[in-house]
């Protein structure tokens, strides 16, 4: 019992000794370039953060997001196609596709597609 207290200390022991190494020697800085660089959407970190944001890219990303999801729902229409009934497959496949279709044209009539800057 008391070896094994031992070797878990001599363990922590290590473990700290190679961390507190590893911290001094890094050549981590608080100013590091890439802190310091715009994020991957172009915002910089040391403006504001209230600026107004782009109504126009939020709703292209819901519909991107929207469109995806349904996506995910077709691809198993393709798998399930060989043990439903044909016929009622094919409608419920094309009642599905029909309302992606009448969202998409609501969609583009809105405007909600075109890109404006």
């Amino acid at each position: 019992m008391y070896l094994m207290l031992m070797m878990a200390l001599i363990l922590m022991l290590i473990s700290i000794v190679v961390m507190m190494l590893a911290t001094i020697l890094s050549k981590k800085t608080l100013t590091d370039r890439e802190k310091n660089s715009p994020f991957e959407c172009g915002f910089d970190p040391k403006s504001s953060s209230r600026l107004p944001f782009s109504l126009q890219f939020f709703l292209i990303a819901i519909i991107f997001l929207i469109f995806d999801v349904e996506i995910a729902l077709i691809l198993p229409m393709i798998i399930i196609m060989n043990y439903s009934n044909m016929m009622m497959w094919t409608i419920t496949s094309l009642v599905f596709i029909f309302i992606l279709l009448m969202g998409l044209y609501h969609e583009w009539n809105q405007g909600a597609l075109n890109w404006s800057t």
